[in-house]
């Protein structure tokens, strides 16, 4: 198997769909002559022409409810929202159209369509791209979410939303973009869509985390095996539907809970997962559940960008206090 980054990885899935399903395009700001701003798109229009991957004017609600049209129509769209940031523009399009599809139409049409958005913080980019608002896309019922975490699970994953026949917002941490390399495998293969992962097993507390911060995560569990502490190590994978279960498993058996998330920290995603593990395995919980998060501000420019995002030392001091307590 071939080592490739997170992008290679993706572009590798896209081809490999647009290949095999004449119904798939791409559509979005620069993803055809410039391969996109990330470069994930690089090659496929030349590949397979300007009507397959199109380039568009910088309208994020207009691309979002071009590709609602396409789905509409039997077209499987594949839209590009350049930075997270800017999808609130397509909001209204998101959640009040296309997210609603199904239901409104009472169950009998959902819409086959995956919005690609790089995520996160973490490349010292400009005020509104380095933004992690998935807890408003995973608030929002019609809409699955999904956050990969490596090169090989994010060509599994963007695969399984390509076939999933519902609307998806895959959300691409930005910053481990090319800052790792995995095996991938060449073949046709999918991860599966609301499964999480054990990407580490252990026995004396559980981290749950996603995306990049997948990385700080793994990198706190090693120094806590060096310090004599075993960490399980859960990578959610899809964020909307959410599996609890894997997490209250491991909860069960490890008594300890911390949550690391580069996401503000008032109704994150770890307020949920708190919750939901208090409701399923409260008297396993053999210390208060810890959450190690961004700051309930906006993502400060790059100086202080950094400070803001939690790394594996501010993981690794969260797991102390529980193990502690």
């Amino acid at each position: 198997m071939a080592k490739l980054n997170l992008v290679s990885a993706l572009n590798m899935a896209l081809d490999q769909e647009m290949a095999r399903n004449d119904r798939m395009l791409i559509l979005g700001e620069d993803v055809g002559r410039e391969g996109g701003v990330f470069r994930v798109t690089d090659g496929l229009q030349k590949k397979y022409g300007a009507a397959r991957v199109v380039d568009t004017p910088l309208a994020e609600s207009a691309i979002l409810g071009a590709a609602l049209g396409l789905a509409a129509g039997g077209m499987l769209p594949v839209a590009e929202i350049q930075f997270e940031g800017f999808i609130h523009v397509a909001m209204d399009q998101l959640c009040n159209q296309i997210g609603r599809y199904r239901n409104r139409s009472r169950g009998r049409y959902g819409l086959s369509l995956v919005i690609r958005v790089p995520w996160g913080g973490g490349i010292h980019a400009p005020e509104h791209h380095s933004d992690s608002p998935e807890a408003l896309l995973a608030h929002t019922p019609g809409l699955t979410v999904v956050q990969p975490s490596n090169p090989a699970d994010a060509k599994g994953l963007l695969l399984a939303a390509l076939r999933l026949g519902e609307p998806v917002v895959f959300c691409e941490p930005k910053r481990i973009y090319r800052a790792i390399k995995a095996e991938v495998p060449e073949g046709d293969y999918t991860v599966p869509i609301g499964k999480a992962a054990v990407a580490r097993q252990g026995k004396d507390l559980t981290i749950v985390a996603w995306g990049a911060m997948m990385r700080e995560a793994l990198e706190a569990a090693e120094e806590l095996q060096a310090q004599g502490a075993s960490a399980e190590v859960i990578d959610l994978r899809t964020l909307s539907p959410m599996d609890s279960e894997t997490v209250v498993e491991s909860v069960r058996k490890t008594g300890r809970l911390v949550i690391a998330h580069e996401a503000p920290r008032t109704l994150g995603l770890g307020a949920e997962i708190a919750a939901r593990v208090g409701e399923e395995a409260l008297t396993s919980l053999l210390a208060p559940i810890e959450r190690v998060t961004g700051f309930d501000t906006v993502m400060p420019l790059s100086q202080l960008e950094d400070y803001y995002l939690p790394d594996h030392r501010r993981v690794l001091a969260g797991a102390r206090k529980v193990l502690a307590a």
